[in-house]
């Protein structure tokens, strides 16, 4: 069930509203605007009805904070108003809403306005996530990874908790593809990203294709030693698929992992930090494969082996 976020400081209004919606939403109320702000940047909305005119902040300068934080910026936000002036309504889509309903509320109109906005809503988080993942594997793909990279590394600043940037690479992947070809390598990657991803399953880990045989993975808040464990357990997974390989190089298809934990300070460069994971890898497939070399948060290698 989709869920609303109606913010009116009426009791009146709002419950109305509420009586109009709760059969086929969700619905939450909140009649303090700072409630509003605080409940809405949680998440998990899918729109919001918002008062105009409410004391101390109004409908339009909530609107505004809406529309600047990360979390609430491309929730629909429809503005509850008995203010039918054309400069009103003007003002509130230059700000952002979709829409409006006025007072006093028709229900047929209330509910027609949310259903299309809803819907609206979830075709474009739809589209939004297909454009994010990577359709061999399921798992996001680059551009997401960017994104979300440069968020985590942000909030790692502001909590001052470790991050954990890690490379994967199927190791012998060219050697497999001619040996066993493209299609089998194709269900190969599918594998190790399956594999990967279900280890990495916590609220604070990502993972994405960075491209072709290679993967990226992100943790924030555990400590190297913690991480360089968990990274170990993902490679034996892998390992434990048993997939041939070519005899000649491998008995069962592998992956290296070089990674990096640091407590990122306000001024520093996530892209070198990144440098550095790649580094391990290299390092990694350097010295035999199929094994982890993690730089801890004094850049001091953890190797699984030598």
């Amino acid at each position: 069930m989709e869920k609303i976020l109606i913010v009116d400081d009426s009791l009146v209004q709002s419950s109305q509203l509420k009586s109009i919606l709760e059969d086929e939403y969700d619905i939450t109320v909140a009649q303090r605007p700072e409630d509003g702000l605080r409940w809405a940047s949680e998440g998990g909305f899918s729109l919001i009805l918002l008062d105009v005119v409410m004391p101390g902040m109004d409908g339009f300068t909530l609107l505004k904070k809406l529309q600047e934080e990360i979390i609430t910026q491309n929730v629909p936000v429809i503005l509850i108003t008995s203010l039918s002036n054309v400069a009103n309504e003007q003002r509130g889509l230059i700000l952002g809403a979709v829409d409006y309903i006025t007072k006093p509320f028709k229900p047929l109109i209330v509910k027609a306005r949310v259903n299309t906005h809803i819907r609206l809503y979830q075709y474009r988080k739809l589209a939004e996530q297909q454009s994010m993942t990577d359709q061999l594997t399921g798992v996001a793909n680059r551009r997401r990874y960017e994104q979300y990279s440069e968020t985590k590394w942000s909030e790692a600043i502001r909590l001052h908790v470790p991050l954990s940037i890690c490379m994967f690479d199927i190791d012998h992947f060219k050697m497999y593809n001619d040996t066993f070809g493209h299609p089998a390598g194709d269900k190969v990657i599918a594998a190790v990203a399956q594999t990967a991803s279900s280890h990495l399953k916590r609220n604070t880990d990502f993972l994405a294709r960075y491209g072709g045989e290679e993967f990226v993975a992100l943790s924030l808040g555990e400590p190297a030693e913690q991480m360089f464990q968990h990274l170990m357990k993902i490679r034996q997974a892998i390992e434990g698929l048993h997939i041939p390989h070519n005899p000649s190089v491998s008995e069962w298809v592998t992956v290296s992992v070089g990674g990096v934990t640091v407590i990122p300070e306000k001024g520093q460069d996530y892209g070198f930090y990144l440098k550095i994971a790649d580094a391990m890898l290299y390092d990694a497939k350097k010295n035999g494969r199929n094994q982890v070399i993690l730089a801890d948060e004094k850049l001091k290698p953890l190797r699984e082996r030598g």
